[in-house]
């Protein structure tokens, strides 16, 4: 195969996947391929586990790099939260899927439009988050040694022992793709959303995410805003890849034009 023939190949594929990114297909087609797509990214980010130890270095150093900017300032939100434990770790556990769920289903039957770019960005934020935890695999705070307690392991959901930690990859939290799906939902609702308490709950939610993250020893304020920078750059790339192709249109000039007078007309 010639280097032109590849080369043609590769756009043409290309041009295809712009153009099913781009547009909203049936409601039965689009939750086929997220809950697919969604599962090879649970199952990808399941695999690539990375090595304890160096998971470990990577948080210390985290925990140096906040405490040097003053930020380090977890194990106290959590023991300022610690009258919310049972509501923070239920969140924890249901809201990342649920919330981001039931807004795309909002958006895909609701504003049509505005689906394709929201459903992108989800999808490569979440790749872009596998690169993200095959790069810098990291402890989350409970595991640290950071003084920052695991609240979720310690009622009925164990995250270490297990069904759940046989699938779950305890170091994969940089980025944290609770914060970075939390923006892109938030953003969604402030942008769409036609009541002032739809806006309003959209303001709110990456705030409460953080807040949840971080209470129950999952994340340090580094991951999260790790998540941030994931969700602009997907957001990004997004809006190229299912941005309308620009079609220009050239006028067409009359069939027939008035003649012009002759010359010794104008002469006169």
């Amino acid at each position: 195969m010639t280097t032109t023939a590849a080369a043609s190949i590769a756009a043409r594929t290309a041009g295809r996947l712009r153009g099913g990114l781009s547009v909203r297909h049936s409601l039965r087609t689009e939750a086929i391929a997220i809950l697919a797509l969604y599962g090879i990214y649970e199952l990808a980010r399941g695999l690539i586990v990375g090595d304890a130890a160096e998971a470990s270095r990577h948080a210390h150093r985290l925990v140096a790099l906040e405490r040097s900017l003053h930020l380090f300032v977890e194990a106290n939100l959590q023991r300022a939260a610690h009258a919310l434990p049972s509501l923070l770790d239920v969140a924890y556990l249901t809201l990342h899927l649920a919330v981001t769920a039931a807004v795309l289903l909002w958006l895909q039957r609701r504003h049509a439009a505005a689906f394709p770019f929201v459903r992108t960005t989800l999808l490569l934020a979440s790749g872009l988050a596998l690169v993200g935890f095959l790069a810098y695999p990291t402890a989350p705070p409970r595991l640290a040694g950071a003084g920052i307690v695991d609240t979720v392991s310690s009622g009925r959901v164990d995250l270490n022992r297990g069904l759940i930690s046989s699938v779950y990859n305890p170091y994969a939290a940089v980025p944290s793709m609770h914060v970075g799906y939390a923006l892109i939902v938030a953003t969604s609702l402030l942008r769409h959303g036609r009541h002032l308490l739809v806006r309003a709950l959209g303001a709110l939610y990456p705030p409460f995410v953080l807040l949840v993250i971080v209470a129950t020893g999952n994340h340090f304020f580094f991951d999260a805003a790790a998540g941030a920078l994931v969700a602009g750059l997907a957001a990004t790339t997004s809006a190229l890849i299912t941005r309308p192709a620009a079609t220009g249109r050239v006028t067409a000039l009359p069939a027939q034009c008035n003649p012009l007078p002759p010359l010794e007309e104008l002469a006169a």
